[in-house]
């Protein structure tokens, strides 16, 4: 089946934007599984391209990753599903980054998936997408959801309609999983 998956999604292309503070195994997981399953992916960011992104493990620096292209230079059209992995501190910045928000707010017009993980999912409140979606998060996201009109659970990954969200690290394979899925469904 593995082969089967990977000629169906080797014409694929998803963006995974990101910057300083992310949770490195929230990227690294699901653009590697995105990989082996032969779907090319970018790392966008609202650094230059060939500047790097300072990923961690919780709160300890970890590894820095190359950014392939900046997001002013993106256009959601171009990609077929959006990834944005959490770490306190990358979508707390991506908030305050108009053209970051813009992004995922026009990524979201397209009726393509996106797929949000343990904090990624405050960029959708900026975005303004998760009004009347069920949703999860990292636990203590879930008043700011509630309040942006989102039915927050505690669940491994949440789908609904073409957004995907899971809580945290422990959750990424169920996450990968849910994400193939949309991807294979067009």
């Amino acid at each position: 089946m593995a082969n089967q998956d990977n000629s169906q999604l080797k014409d694929k292309h998803v963006a995974i934007l990101m910057t300083d503070g992310v949770e490195q195994v929230e990227y690294t997981g699901p653009r590697s599984f995105l990989e082996e399953h032969g779907v090319k992916v970018t790392l966008i960011s609202t650094k230059a391209k060939g500047e790097q992104v300072q990923g961690f493990n919780h709160a300890d620096p970890a590894g820095r990753f190359d950014v392939e292209l900046n997001v002013r230079d993106a256009k959601p059209g171009d990609y077929d599903a959006l990834v944005l992995p959490g770490g306190v501190s990358n979508p707390d910045q991506l908030r305050l980054h108009k053209e970051a928000i813009g992004f995922i707010r026009d990524f979201g017009g397209l009726g393509k998936p996106i797929a949000a993980i343990c904090h990624g999912p405050w960029t959708l409140i900026d975005a303004g997408l998760v009004d009347g979606k069920r949703v999860t998060s990292w636990p203590s996201l879930q008043t700011d959801l509630r309040n942006a009109g989102a039915q927050w659970s505690d669940e491994e990954v949440i789908v609904d309609g073409r957004l995907i969200t899971s809580r945290k690290p422990d959750d990424i394979p169920a996450f990968n999983k849910a994400l193939q899925q949309q991807l294979l469904a067009g």
